[in-house]
């Protein structure tokens, strides 16, 4: 959210925005730190040494073109200046994805892949805090009692939904001042505890324990026989989320053209290393048969300081892990709200769903999300295990967000075509040529894990195979229809007058046209056959 999953604050002293320059290193720690987590390792360290296959392939083929093309979106359509909410929050109110899309298709795709992305943080919402639910149980010095809370469907489904409200009541009353604390709480609960990981499962090799998995050359090449086997292997595209939030920061690079793919590079290498040596440290501890998608990693930190013989800091990263869960929601709760909120002033959302409260929070948007969000948690009930819920929530985020990927990298290639005379300040490199290629290579890539997303996972339990694909169907054919029905019934009165969202430049050639135009009008360019946004481009 991992995001969505964490905000892209520039770094105090790069006055990113302002004067000042962010630095090649600079740049790329932003990035790392824009998609580090640790919940999803446990996933990826049921393959062994795969798992560096899988990284690998994610980092060359979604996460490099992410951060490459979103910068050229960022440049060539920027948002406007950040406001505070947007420095709390790392969510772009105005430009972005939206932006990209509207620019090279047409208000509806760029509603949808707007709402995408707010269903995504809603869905994924309930995994993070089942983490952070299981890292409490694991505050208990007993493994064995610590297991067994954290597979109570009851106790998961009361804290994730105890923590979302609390934190939706704190987001209520604005997030700005809590933007330090989720920072803090980043550091304290993913930062700190992935350097420990790393260092601990390399002391523990270096001092000649034996690996739970074998370290044979032939294991990194991983078995593609089965495809129910990669499912688990689609969620790092999830890791890997949320780099284009730092595109905007582009303008602020000296010699971008040069500089900015290096610093991308750099933090692909980083993110992919810190990744790796994370998941094997979990494989080494802990055998591929008892690896458990919610538990693994604080069995890991539990093991790994038995055999260091202090065993009682285990509860004090168990602590840790959750402060980095729950310092983060607050600030996350509101992100995607404000994001749809400044889309929905534009005549996109009903004058219902426009409400504020005296912080500029909207509301009855926040009120829907935890709805939502309170629908998908009672998952943890009604599926067969802790653990299948999570998995089948992870999923359906990956799923969500894989279509506002999908949309995002056919954008760059259209805008090409449709607007090749737009300045932009940074761009792909070889020409129409490399836009196709690296644009091409994202799309590919994401299509080929949303397919795999709706597989039931060989790995562990899902109960009936054709009801776990059935949900997750069902789900996506529903939320995608819930985001263009909306913008099927957009009226011109639900356009806020104080608005400041710039219209599409296919709008701009139409002053007739808005977003309560008729769908199928000449005005709309995914009636006219692209017509009006072939005309903006001369």
């Amino acid at each position: 959210m991992s995001t969505s999953k964490s905000g892209s604050v520039a770094p105090k002293g790069s006055k990113a925005g302002q004067t000042g320059k962010i630095s090649v290193l600079g740049l790329a720690v932003m990035n790392i730190l824009a998609v580090a987590t640790l919940r999803g390792l446990p996933a990826e360290a049921e393959y062994g040494l795969g798992s560096i296959f899988y990284y690998l392939f994610a980092a060359i083929f979604f996460l490099v073109p992410v951060s490459l093309v979103a910068a050229e979106l960022a440049t060539g359509w920027p948002e406007k200046s950040l406001v505070a909410a947007e420095l709390a929050t790392g969510w772009p109110e105005k430009g972005g994805v939206f932006r990209w899309v509207g620019e090279a298709f047409n208000g509806r795709l760029a509603f949808l892949a707007i709402f995408m992305l707010f269903l995504q943080t809603a869905v994924y919402f309930p995994t993070a805090l089942t983490f952070g639910a299981v890292s409490l149980a694991y505050v208990d010095t007993d493994q064995a009692a610590a297991s067994r809370i954290s597979q109570n469907s009851i106790f998961i489904l009361v804290v994730v939904l105890a923590i979302y409200w609390v934190a939706t009541l704190i987001g209520l009353r604005g997030t700005a001042a809590f933007a330090k604390v989720s920072k803090w709480a980043g550091y304290i609960g993913v930062i700190a505890p992935a350097a420990i990981l790393i260092v601990m499962g390399i002391l523990y090799i270096a001092s000649g324990n034996t690996p739970a998995i074998e370290m044979k050359a032939a294991d990194l090449i991983p078995d593609f026989s089965n495809f129910n086997t990669l499912v688990l292997a689609s969620s790092i595209f999830l890791f890997y989320a949320g780099m284009e939030m730092n595109a905007i920061h582009v303008k602020d690079v000296d010699n971008a053209s040069r500089n900015y793919p290096l610093g991308v590079m750099i933090a692909a290498v980083g993110t992919v290393v810190i990744f790796v040596l994370g998941t094997l440290a979990i494989a080494f501890v802990v055998p591929a048969k008892d690896i458990n998608l919610t538990q693994a990693l604080l069995v890991t930190f539990y093991d790994m300081f038995t055999w260091a013989h202090i065993p009682w800091a285990a509860p004090i990263l168990a602590i840790m892990l959750a402060i980095g869960v729950f310092g983060a929601i607050v600030v996350w709760v509101v992100g995607p709200s404000s994001a749809l909120l400044s889309v929905g002033n534009a005549g996109y959302l009903p004058k219902f769903l426009q409400k504020t409260n005296k912080h500029g929070v909207a509301t009855n948007i926040l009120w829907i999300q935890g709805a939502l969000v309170t629908l998908m948690s009672v998952l943890f009930v009604v599926l067969p295990s802790v653990q299948t819920a999570f998995q089948m929530l992870s999923q359906q985020a990956i799923i969500c967000y894989l279509i506002m990927y999908m949309l995002m990298f056919a954008s760059v290639i259209r805008l090409r075509k449709t607007q090749p005379d737009r300045p932009r300040p940074y761009k792909l490199p070889f020409g129409k040529a490399g836009a196709w290629i690296i644009g091409g290579a994202g799309f590919l890539a994401s299509l080929l894990a949303f397919v795999l997303s709706f597989m039931p996972p060989d790995q562990i339990s899902t109960g009936s195979p054709a009801e776990y694909t059935g949900i997750l169907v069902g789900l996506t054919v529903v939320f995608v229809g819930i985001g263009l029905g909306i913008y099927q019934l957009r009226r011109p009165s639900w356009k806020d007058p104080d608005s400041d969202m710039q219209p599409f430049t296919w709008e701009s050639k139409h002053p007739d046209a808005h977003p309560g135009t008729v769908a199928g009008s000449s005005a709309d360019p995914a009636a006219a056959g692209g017509s009006a946004t072939k005309k903006a481009s001369s």
